[in-house]
């Protein structure tokens, strides 16, 4: 079938498919189960128009529980059985989950990114939002900095692979030892330490991200309050962490959440760099390691993640209400 042709069929089924279910389910709510007749036609309006939403909602509810609900519960029972799937062993997956030094070290390291790549990936994206503000040509300088954005994880981990490359005529700090005359050195292999040289692709990327939200956050913030500061005497410093952050704190903490849910997922940077190797494993780099080849494991460490992102979701939907408020 012709992609256009086949994509136009798509569209015309589904909008149709959407009209024909909100009229006939209306018909059907309003003409036969609460039809407006009877002894008392206003209690059938008024129980009508209760299960209304919920007709309404149905759809997006159907979806959420067959592409979210049902593949979660389902992930968790397949995680009760052994590597072939037809032994029940109950939470044995988990036991050997957590007596696994690799999985140890790749929880380790999970914990490390979500410490260390939001903070720095916003107070960078922040410091560039401030300081863009105050150039002339900062439209530009913001446009440099959300440029990486842009480019796709495996993109960005080849171009830092090239800057860590052992090679100094490639790799830019081991031309910068060379010219001091010391040894080249392979970064991602140094212990503990090769997990913030992989941390910086993230960040390189995310800091673009911060700062675009929270410039326009900083725009907002009323001049009349700014204004005052000034008039009282507050230095520059005072100014910015004391009256303009705190009325912002809001929109931190939302970009700061959004960037740890993201660290909680990212597998394609350990993957193209390191391939987890050198200690650099983290939880859904782990994960795929035993993909195609222990089926059973792989989904309990699916389920990890999923409770340790709870959480920081949870949290996050909280906050945002509270603005709302």
């Amino acid at each position: 079938m012709n992609p256009i042709f086949q994509g136009v069929l798509t569209i015309v089924i589904g909008v149709g498919g959407c009209i024909a279910y909100f009229y006939l389910s209306n018909f059907i709510l309003d003409r036969f189960i609460f039809p407006a007749k009877g002894k008392d036609p206003g209690k059938n309006i008024n129980r009508a128009n209760q299960v209304r939403p919920w007709l309404f909602m149905f759809p997006a509810v159907f979806a959420l529980g067959l592409y979210l609900a049902y593949p979660v519960v389902g992930s968790f029972w397949r995680s009760l059985y052994n590597r072939s799937g037809d032994e029940f062993i109950g939470f044995g997956n988990y036991a050997n989950l957590f007596a696994s030094d690799e999985f140890q070290t790749a929880f380790f390291n999970n914990i490390l990114w979500i410490l260390f790549v939001p903070a720095a990936s916003t107070f960078l994206g922040l410091l560039a939002a401030q300081l863009t503000d105050k150039l002339r040509w900062g439209n530009i300088a913001k446009s440099l900095i959300f440029m990486p954005m842009a480019i796709s994880f495996v993109g960005a981990s080849l171009i830092w692979k090239f800057v860590y490359a052992v090679d100094e005529d490639i790799g830019l700090i081991n031309a910068v030892r060379d010219s001091f005359g010391m040894e080249p050195l392979d970064v991602l292999q140094i212990p503990f330490w090769n997990n913030f040289f992989l941390m910086v692709i993230l960040i390189w990327i995310q800091t673009g991200f911060a700062m675009v939200i929270l410039s326009a956050a900083l725009r907002g913030i009323p001049e009349e309050t700014i204004e005052a500061a000034i008039i009282d005497g507050a230095n520059p410093f005072q100014l910015f962490f004391k009256i303009m952050v705190p009325q912002i704190m809001g929109t931190i903490v939302v970009v700061w959440t959004t960037i740890t849910v993201l660290v909680l997922k990212v597998f394609d940077i350990v993957y193209t760099m390191t391939g987890g190797n050198f200690g650099t494993d983290i939880l859904p780099s782990y994960m795929m390691s035993f993909m195609f080849r222990d089926d059973g494991r792989a989904t309990a460490v699916a389920f990890v993640i999923m409770i340790v992102v709870l959480p920081v979701m949870i949290w996050n939907i909280r906050q945002a209400r509270k603005e709302l408020r």
